[in-house]
């Protein structure tokens, strides 16, 4: 059962960065348009929004192989937890009721902080991991 379970973190985990990585490429001004409203403008060029979405895609696909698990999941957990880091209000008050008000809230973030948990808990059980693809190649 653990197996499995570990299997479903890295479909999920994995498949949320290549949705995000394939909006970046198809769509990079929406990458932008999310960086203007939630990051301040950070990394809000379009050729940066590409080379992001290149990345988040590329991740995404390798996690959700299980390939090269020793570098990719880290490169995830970066992904993913300074990600919901940079989005703490939305966190910690996803209904609007002392950090934000009603209009600024979004409560569809908060997941955000299960999905930095579960790649965590890739990382911390990366050796029961026995149905990725390094671990049936004989690579860990």
């Amino acid at each position: 059962m653990k197996a499995q379970s570990l299997l479903l973190l890295r479909i999920g985990t994995g498949l949320l960065l290549v949705i995000w990585g394939a909006i970046r490429l198809a769509s990079p001004e929406t990458g932008t348009g999310v960086s203007m409203k939630y990051y301040s403008g950070f990394a809000a060029a379009e050729v940066v929004q590409l080379a992001w979405g290149g990345i988040l895609l590329v991740v995404g696909v390798l996690t959700v192989l299980g390939l090269f698990r020793r570098f990719v999941y880290p490169a995830q957990a970066v992904i993913l937890v300074s990600g919901a880091f940079s989005i703490w209000k939305y966190l910690l008050d996803p209904l609007g009721l002392w950090l934000l008000d009603r209009e600024t809230s979004q409560v569809l973030f908060f997941p955000s902080l299960a999905v930095a948990a579960a790649t965590l808990v890739l990382i911390a059980f990366r050796e029961d991991d026995r149905l990725a693809i390094d671990r049936l190649l004989g690579r860990t």
